[in-house]
């Protein structure tokens, strides 16, 4: 334990602020970075880890998404597309969590096994290369823009799902996977944030409902949830209104690096 709660609410906040501020510009909540710090630091059980870190979505994600509205950029029909999949996907994926993956061991093992090829392949991969090899998800012209968004609405009910037990409402392996393609970090991230809050909204409201007929630490942690919401509101909003300054590059880079190393930690831990 850190001491006090009020210590403890006062780190959590300062570290949800750096990680949405680092997160955002590629449309990243910032959960992702969030959940291992809520293990190894907070102390925060399992699966009770899950629907914590969607709570900090639900009070961070805002954030961002006002200053992407005031810059312009509302993700439109891109953003529709990813919730029709997500929204259905987190809650099926929250229900697996608490009923198949409830213990920390083989959660952290799946937790590796998707953040160190996502991270991989986001920090290796070229845009321009890879938006002409996958047509079908960047909205290319031809015979591949008519199926896009039918095939786009089943890798987001897929992801959902995997956020739905990760915790993270799956905009945050959307937005690597969107960007990794081919897709420019100023489309996909208002529209992946916005899909990140309606979903988390969909899991913390499910993950209480399961609760309620189930021992254990099945609900979110609130108090935990709204500290370290209080501080990605914060970042997410910076965050957001450096994304247009940054080279799409440099965010692709950066986000991947981080993704790869939590993914290694969580691999050597589960495996220990």
């Amino acid at each position: 334990m850190l001491g006090p709660a009020w210590a403890v609410d006062i780190v959590a906040a300062v570290a949800a602020f750096v990680m949405a501020l680092v997160a955002t510009p590629a449309g990243i909540s910032g959960a992702v970075l969030l959940l291992p710090f809520q293990v190894s630091v907070l102390g925060t059980p399992s699966p009770a880890v899950t629907p914590t870190n969607l709570l900090y979505n639900v009070v961070a994600a805002p954030g961002g998404l006002y200053r992407y509205w005031r810059q312009g950029q509302t993700g439109g029909r891109l953003a529709l597309i990813l919730l029709c999949g997500t929204l259905p996907g987190v809650v099926a994926g929250s229900v697996i969590r608490v009923e198949l993956l409830p213990g920390p061991e083989v959660f952290e093992l799946v937790v590796a096994a998707v953040l160190i090829p996502l991270g991989g392949w986001l920090a290796a991969s070229r845009p321009q290369r890879l938006a002409a090899a996958g047509p079908l998800l960047t909205d290319s012209a031809g015979p591949g823009r008519r199926g896009s968004p039918f095939l786009l609405a089943m890798l987001a009910a897929a992801v959902g799902c995997v956020g739905g037990i990760y915790g993270i409402g799956g905009g945050s392996i959307l937005a690597p996977i969107l960007i990794g393609t081919g897709r420019r970090p100023a489309e996909v991230a208002p529209a992946a944030l916005a899909s990140t809050f309606v979903t988390s909204v969909a899991g913390v409201v499910t993950f209480t409902i399961l609760a309620a007929s189930r021992s254990g630490s099945v609900a979110p942690d609130w108090p935990t949830g709204v500290a370290l919401g209080v501080g990605g509101l914060a970042g997410a909003y910076f965050g957001a209104r450096l994304q247009p300054r940054l080279p799409d590059a440099a965010i692709r880079r950066i986000v991947g690096v981080l993704v790869v190393a939590i993914g290694v930690h969580y691999l050597w831990s589960g495996l220990s």
